[in-house]
């Protein structure tokens, strides 16, 4: 075990000894020894007792100590001190930028106990109140943990949409008389990549000396399939390269995925090579197959029945549902929300869900703040108009599956989301009576985010989703497509089956500032990857008809 080593175990030991407020006398003595061992002019591992123990600042304790974790890899003191911090906030030590004493903070104060959490947090705004945070602190945790989770190897769709652009307009420059188009996952919306592909005609050999003059680090594919590189932010790209004459056939078959590719091959072995993908399909008996249901679910019976779903498109989306303000944790006002709406994206309606009274590290209302938040509205429905904000909350699921207000107080608002925020180590049965108990409760309109899940850091919690999703059908509960681009929750693996029962699905961004609108573009991608068309989407309903919609569950309350 070299010294670098042992210094880590001493530098972890004394991070948790700060974390978890040990002695500072103590805590100061072992990050101090970290740094000495790190610097040692031999290596400890060969050392005698009595060298170790000459060197200054390493007493005889500090020597019994780094022997024992050349002997064992740690030391009893540091594992009794891991038993008592949860897993995640042990990863947030490696976040640049954050020292034991932030992540106190972080832990103790804003009960956040993981790097999704933390992540999301961010995105929420929640750190820029806390102590010995502030906006820049907030902005630049957030850039170095996007920067942690590339370097295990995936990224997020929306994150990496503004890095592929520019390298397809790059290689486009470069190669100014090619097709290039985006192919794979990428191409497909995964919600989560870990490479982004293209697909180009041109040799591979002039495709990779003319990116080896232009300084690109490329790595070759053992079968000589595809060319890697990686760009300045850790993002990984293939392209692949293909004859002119079978563009077409080799983007369909790039595009995946391989499930798609096997149902296309057991109804005719050989993919014809023709000019476009559309004359592919349509030689194969089959309508053609947005690359976004290319999953090798139904999409083949229904293409070849002529019975694929119209997919819903960004230009549908006629308004937001599930949005928050400085009422609770949001940035903007409720103001400046709404005309956002109304002026910058187009909008007939706005609704205003900021977070209910448990939620208390989100400022959540109190029944007195809420019904100074209805005497805005009503002001600003007036000034507005013919815009309207609806006066909504997202209530807290409390851990019996009950909602966060009283029933006289739930049945003023026009709508109400219902999510999980708290409690998620549930059993799956334990988790799915709650989520139904709240479904079953009368005033429940929308189930928010039904999982919690914060992708590529922190797995939903474990539901059947189809009692779940049956549950919703027989009480007229619509489910909610959080578009966060962190949640992208009810997973679209499952809208098919929701759409089927009949169930209303609701493009929600769980917007926390003005360009959080916005995120409702990655729940259109989502939504479409589930097949669903805009008449199924609550909030593609002009404002008439979803005033209709709201007007008609209150009735069915009354």
């Amino acid at each position: 075990m070299d010294n670098k080593s042992v210094a880590k175990v001493f530098k972890l030991y004394g991070q948790l000894m700060e974390l978890l407020n040990e002695n500072p006398f103590r805590t100061k003595a072992i990050s101090s020894a970290a740094f000495k061992i790190d610097k040692l002019p031999f290596a400890a591992e060969k050392a005698t007792m009595e060298e170790l123990s000459q060197q200054p600042g390493i007493g005889n304790s500090t020597t019994e100590k780094i022997k024992l974790i050349i002997q064992s890899g740690t030391l009893p003191e540091l594992d009794k001190l891991k038993e008592q911090v949860p897993e995640g906030v042990l990863e947030m030590l490696h976040i640049k930028g954050l020292g034991p004493k932030k992540i106190q903070i972080v832990w103790k104060n804003l009960n956040i106990e993981s790097i999704g959490e933390l992540y999301y947090a961010c995105n929420e705004n929640r750190l820029v109140e806390a102590k010995g945070f502030g906006l820049k602190t907030q902005e630049e945790i957030k850039k170095n943990i996007e920067f942690s989770i590339a370097n295990k190897g995936w990224v997020l769709y929306a994150r990496a949409t503004h890095f592929a652009e520019a390298v397809l307009d790059a290689l486009q420059q470069n190669f100014p008389d090619n097709q290039i188009v985006f192919t794979g996952d990428y191409r497909r919306k995964a919600e989560v990549l870990q490479y982004i592909d293209l697909l180009i005609d041109l040799p591979q050999h002039v495709l990779v000396s003319t990116l080896e003059s232009k300084d690109y680090v490329l790595q070759i594919d053992a079968d000589r399939e595809a060319v890697h590189f990686k760009d300045d932010n850790n993002i990984a790209y293939r392209i692949f390269t293909t004859a002119t004459d079978s563009f077409a056939k080799n983007w369909l078959l790039t595009t995946g995925s391989s499930e798609h590719i096997d149902l296309l091959t057991a109804r005719n072995k050989e993919i014809p090579n023709l000019a476009t993908e559309a004359a592919i399909y349509e030689a194969l008996g089959l309508a053609f197959i947005e690359p976004e249901l290319r999953e090798g679910f139904n999409e083949i019976d229904l293409a070849a029945d002529n019975a694929l779903p119209t997919l819903i498109r960004n230009e549908d989306i006629l308004g937001t549902l599930h949005n928050h303000s400085t009422y609770s944790d949001g940035v903007h006002s409720l103001e400046q929300m709404a005309t956002y709406c109304k002026e910058k994206m187009g909008l007939q309606y706005l609704g205003i869900c900021d977070h209910s009274k448990t939620a208390v590290y989100a400022n959540g209302l109190s029944i007195e703040r809420i019904e100074q938040q209805w005497q805005e509205i009503d002001q600003l429905n007036q000034k507005l108009a013919p815009f309207k904000i609806f006066k909504g909350i997202e209530s807290d699921i409390l851990g019996d599956g009950s909602l966060d207000y009283p029933d006289e107080i739930l049945a003023k608002f026009d709508f109400v989301v219902a999510s999980v925020h708290s409690n998620l180590g549930m059993t799956e049965e334990k988790a799915t009576e709650r989520l139904i108990k709240a479904i079953e409760n009368p005033y429940t309109t929308i189930l928010g985010h039904p999982t919690g899940r914060l992708l590529l850091s922190r797995a939903g919690y474990p539901i059947d989703y189809k009692k779940v999703i049956d549950a919703c059908a027989s009480n007229h509960v619509v489910i909610e497509i959080n578009a966060n681009p962190l949640r992208l929750d009810l997973d679209w693996r499952w809208h098919r089956y929701a759409l089927q029962k009949g169930v209303l699905l609701s493009i929600n961004p769980d917007a926390h500032r003005m360009e959080g609108f916005h995120d409702m573009q990655y729940g259109v991608l989502v939504g479409r990857k589930g097949g669903l068309s805009a008449d199924k989407c609550l909030n593609a309903f002009n404002l008439e008809a979803i005033q209709g919609f709201f007007d008609q569950r209150k009735a069915e309350k009354a």
